[in-house]
């Protein structure tokens, strides 16, 4: 089993900055690839971006690929999601996600744990 607890969501004008971490607890963590999800109110869950836990390669969702930057600490078991110039379209709870094994990064299908999400909110 793997826990996972987000934080640093909040309020923020845009084109400004969050930092998001994911704590992780349980089983080694080392051992899982980790993503992040967002879902604004009435739209389905959506891939932000993903790092793979063997040599730290990094995916993004194209609305957020120059902008967010996934990073992971393995010593402190957290991942991180910086993200810089937010739009009122980056609205939305955000989710981290841990995956052991096979399937894309990009669809929640492939993710076997989940935190409880954090609420970004950007205004314009």
């Amino acid at each position: 089993q793997v826990q996972l607890v987000e934080s640093g969501g909040g309020l923020v004008q845009a084109g400004g900055s969050l930092r998001l971490s994911c704590a992780a607890s349980g089983r080694t963590f080392s051992s899982y690839a980790m993503g992040w999800f967002r879902q604004a109110p009435g739209k389905e869950r959506e891939f932000v971006a993903a790092i793979r836990w063997s040599d730290s390669s990094t995916y993004y969702a194209d609305s957020v690929k120059g902008r967010f930057t996934i990073s992971r600490d393995n010593a402190k078991d957290t991942v991180y999601l910086q993200m810089n110039s937010l739009k009122p379209e980056d609205t939305a709870v955000y989710y981290c996600a841990a995956k052991s094994g096979g399937g894309s990064y990009r669809y929640t299908s492939a993710y076997d744990y989940w935190g409880q999400g954090t609420q970004v909110t950007v205004s314009s």
